[in-house]
């Protein structure tokens, strides 16, 4: 299983549309092969700052499978209008702890 985490940073102002042009979005990656599940967190103390976590199944999952896809073109003109600076987004694994 693998973690995306991006940090995403809405232009101020911006949040509550952002929150409903995600609410569309979600159902988007929802779809694609791979995906796991998400979540997206809301900052207690930076109000336009938040973390999406999505769950892959595997790296190219969302690297090939959803970027390179006609659905992240849909995706992309929903949410990346809000973001400044852009996100960024780093995968993880689970470690093997001894």
């Amino acid at each position: 299983m693998i973690l995306e985490i991006a940090q995403l940073q809405v232009r101020p102002g911006r949040t509550a549309e952002f929150e409903a042009a995600f609410a569309k979005a979600q159902s988007i990656i929802a779809a694609m092969k791979g995906y796991a599940g998400h979540e997206l967190q809301h900052c207690l103390e930076n109000d336009h700052h938040y973390m999406l976590l999505v769950r892959w199944q595997r790296l190219e999952d969302h690297t090939v499978g959803f970027r390179q896809s006609v659905q992240y073109q849909e995706w992309r003109a929903l949410l990346h209008h809000f973001y400044d600076p852009f996100p960024t987004v780093l995968h993880y694994s689970p470690a093997e702890l001894q």
